[in-house]
């Protein structure tokens, strides 16, 4: 019996950015992304290493090197689509939240299960780390262009911010690429 179970949910990648290394957070726009073993070559999440974050602050003092699971940023249409109603928005460009991708097409993203294995065309395969949980950086980005509406951000993107993920097959994605859900095939935890 496999691992990891193929659901019937593929996502449709409708936007793709990556954020410069340097920049704090805005991503750039693109139609094609080229992913290695290492993310996205001159990026600012490349690499198989980082330095740990107030996000594992209960496990190391921050600036210890760890594994880079954080190579991705992956949101959901539809969850952004909610996140801009409950602002009061039109819509949320989602180069402000410095998104890797955007999928449509997979319900309760945000809530995909840790482990969780997204494969596209030619088997480029992207491993699920966990929930993004918001923080006040986008906020920030947002505030540049819609003044007033920054500080709305993080309460609207509760449950809503995507995941983040690590390449564990390089391939290359492009607009319109669909990704396949596996999703591990164990009970949940009950401890």
């Amino acid at each position: 019996m496999p691992v990891l179970r193929k659901t019937e949910f593929i996502g449709e990648i409708t936007w793709m950015g990556q954020v410069p290394a340097g920049a704090v957070l805005s991503a750039t726009p693109t139609d094609h992304l080229d992913l290695g073993f290492h993310g996205i070559a001159g990026e600012r999440h490349e690499g198989a290493l980082r330095a740990s974050c107030v996000r594992v602050k209960n496990l190391y003092p921050q600036g210890t090197e760890i594994r880079n699971v954080r190579q991705l940023t992956i949101l959901s249409e539809e969850e952004l689509a909610l996140i801009a109603a409950d602002m009061g928005l039109e819509r949320i460009d989602p180069a402000y939240l410095g998104a890797t991708l955007v999928l449509r097409g997979i319900p309760d993203f945000t809530f995909i299960p840790p482990n969780s294995r997204l494969q596209g065309p030619g088997g480029i395969t992207l491993t699920v780390d966990m929930e993004n949980r918001p923080c006040v950086l986008p906020g920030r980005e947002i505030e540049t262009d819609h003044t007033g509406y920054g500080a709305k951000f993080k309460p609207a993107a509760e449950n809503r911010r995507g995941i983040t993920a690590w390449v564990e097959r390089p391939g290359r994605l492009s607009l319109g690429d669909q990704l396949a859900v596996f999703v591990p095939d164990q009970r949940a935890w009950a401890p």
